[in-house]
Formats: structure tokens, C-alpha cells, sequence
């Protein structure tokens, strides 16, 4: 049985609940599955491009994204069938969001041609980071219909630690495409073999220096050579180290970009380390005053509190008289609006 309920397709099923019932423990078990597939995935893709894991365990990081992929599949065509307005849900962000999570892999195994170049495999592998945003887009829904929680506090770190891990896998793919992939393996080779071509036919003059006849990669939009020194993302994993120590501003200076397009990610990724480290703040903040003030952290402690807040300042205003603001602190919200109407 499906009906509308508030503008969704509501199942009574295990799996449409699994769908459209936040509350439900089948929406709960498939948010965990997908969750958890999105971990593995996305540790599975920045392995990917560290040696020897990448040659070692080339099959099994096959095996790993083709059941993420088979999860994601069942859930995106979940959401379509379940969603209001189809269409519309296709081609919303969080639609597309759920298709580039899927798309990039399915274009890998269709074998065309023109995705066979080194150079659209690494955007491929670098877009498929994206569905990290499919945890996001999970945290945001349950803010969104208010699923309530045992602990507001764990719920607020769990929210931080999605957007922290959303923001690092996201910020290192990108440091490693756009600065690292001047210097990968396959380049490199490809631009020594050119340069050792170049000096077949032009040698270089006598005196000139080894380093010379040794390819160094250059910034494509700065024009300046990256020195072998100067080669630090050669990895995800690696790189990951860079966006912790630029979100946490500690500058260790030990790694750094130096192509014109890692120091506009590097700008983005201290950006967003600011913004996180407020959240972080908030959370800490509120926490405290838990610990050592035994304030709640409850929605309807904080609604009572204003509640009582609101009255007091309308007593000291004299808009409202002692005897009927004693009443209004014993009634709820809804019985509160029809007075105030009649004073």
C-alpha cells in the first residue's frame, strides 16, 4: 500500500519504509548499509592510488566498488520510485547526486573507446569521490524531518564528522587531480620520452646541467616548472595529510601547492576548515554547559526556557498582568496562541 503523505510517496511495506519512513528502523538499517558502503568505497578509491596496494589489490578494489555500486543502484532507484514527482527528483541536486555516485563506474565498464585515455580514467576516479555528498545529503534529511534523538550531542558530532570526512576526501581527490597528475608515473614518462626526442634532435649545449635533460612538469596555467623537490601529492592517502593539517591551520609547511589551480583548492579547503572548526566550537560549547552548568540539550527544554523568557518580558513590560502569565507557563504552545490572541 502507497499513499501521499506531505508531498512523498509513504509505503507501509519493508521496503518502502526503508524509503520514505525516517523514523522507521528499515530506514535506519538502509541509511547504516548505505553509509557503510560509502566508507568502504571511498577508502577503497584513495588506496587505489597509493603503491603497492594499487597493484597488489587491484581485484579486490574492483570487487569493492562493483558491490558499493550494486547498493548505490538500489538506492537511487529507491528514491526515484518512492519520490513524489520523479522527474523532478532526477534532476534535483540531490538526484544528480545520487547518479554521479553510480554513473562514473557504469561508463568505465561500458568499454567506449573514448573513456579509455588515462586522462578521462582519472577524472572518472576523481568524480566518483563525489558520492561522499550522498552522506550529506543523508544528514541533511534527517535535520530536515527532525527524526528526534536520544542524544542531540552524538547526533551533532555525527553530523560534524560526516561534513569533516565529506570535506578531506573531497579536497585531497581534487589536490591530487589537479597538482598531483602533473607528476604521475604516466606523465612523467610520457613527458621524458618527448623531451629525450626533443634532445635527439637539439642536444643541449656543452656545460648545461644534468637537470637539464631531465623532464620537469609544468603548471599549465602559471607556466612555472614543478622541481622534483617539489612533487608531494602523489597519492590520496598522502595528500589527505595536507587537508588535515590546512583545515586544522596548524601549517606544518611541509607539504604545500605550488600550480596556480592546488592553490585555489588549497584556498576552498582552509575556507571550509574555518567553517568547521566553528561548528566544532558550537558543539564543544553546548557541551560544556551540559557538563558543568546540567543544562539540557533538548528541543523542548530550549522551547520551555524561551517560553518562560518571553513571558518574563512581557511582565516587565506590563503587558501582561502576574496572575495570567502564572497560567501561561502551565500551558502548552498551542493553548499559549489562543490566549495571547484574546489579550
Amino acid at each position: 500500500m502507497i499513499e501521499i503523505k506531505q508531498g512523498k510517496r509513504v509505503s507501509h511495506s519493508f521496503i518502502g519504509e526503508a524509503f520514505t519512513v525516517p523514523t522507521s528502523k528499515p530506514f535506519k538499517l538502509w541509511i547504516a548499509i548505505i553509509n557503510f558502503w560509502i566508507y568502504v568505497s571511498c577508502i577503497s578509491l584513495a588506496l587505489e592510488t597509493l603503491e603497492p596496494f594499487a597493484t597488489t589489490y587491484k581485484s579486490l578494489f574492483s570487487q569493492i566498488e562493483l558491490i558499493a555500486v550494486a547498493f548505490f543502484v538500489c538506492d537511487y532507484v529507491g528514491n526515484v520510485f518512492y519520490a513524489e514527482h520523479r522527474v523532478k527528483y532526477i534532476f534535483s541536486i540531490w538526484g544528480l547526486v545520487d547518479l554521479i555516485s553510480i554513473l562514473p563506474t557504469f561508463l568505465v565498464m561500458l568499454d567506449l573507446g573514448a573513456l579509455q585515455g588515462a586522462k578521462v580514467l582519472r577524472v572518472l576516479r576523481v568524480v566518483r569521490v563525489l558520492r561522499v555528498l550522498k552522506m550529506a545529503k543523508i544528514a541533511l534529511q534527517e535535520l530536515s524531518n527532525k527524526v528526534k534523538s536520544s542524544n542531540p550531542l552524538i547526533t551533532n558530532l555525527r553530523i560534524y564528522f560526516i561534513a569533516l570526512f565529506s570535506v578531506i576526501m573531497i579536497s585531497s581527490s581534487l589536490m591530487f587531480f589537479v597538482e598531483g597528475d602533473l607528476y604521475s608515473a604516466e606523465n612523467m614518462a610520457i613527458g621524458q620520452a618527448a623531451l629525450d626526442a626533443e634532445l635527439k634532435i637539439n642536444p643541449l649545449p656543452p656545460g648545461a646541467p644534468p637537470e637539464a635533460a631531465v623532464f620537469a612538469p609544468i603548471d599549465p596555467i602559471g607556466g612555472n616548472a614543478i622541481p622534483a623537490d617539489k612533487h608531494f601529492f602523489t597519492s590520496i592517502p598522502s595528500t589527505m595529510w595536507w587537508c588535515i593539517v590546512t583545515l586544522t591551520t596548524t601549517g606544518y609547511g611541509d607539504m604545500f601547492p605550488v600550480t596556480f589551480g592546488g592553490r585555489v583548492i588549497a584556498s576552498f579547503t582552509m575556507f571550509f576548515g574555518l567553517i568547521l572548526f566553528g561548528i566544532l566550537m558550537n558543539i564543544v560549547g553546548k557541551t560544556l554547559m551540559v557538563l558543568l552548568f546540567g543544562e539540557s540539550m533538548q528541543e523542548n527544554q530550549d522551547s520551555k526556557n524561551s517560553k518562560e523568557h518571553a513571558i518574563s518580558m512581557l511582565l516587565s513590560l506590563k503587558l501582561l498582568d502576574p496572575e495570567k502569565g502564572a497560567k501561561l507557563l502551565t500551558m502548552d504552545d498551542e493553548q499559549i496562541k489562543e490566549k495571547l490572541k484574546n489579550l
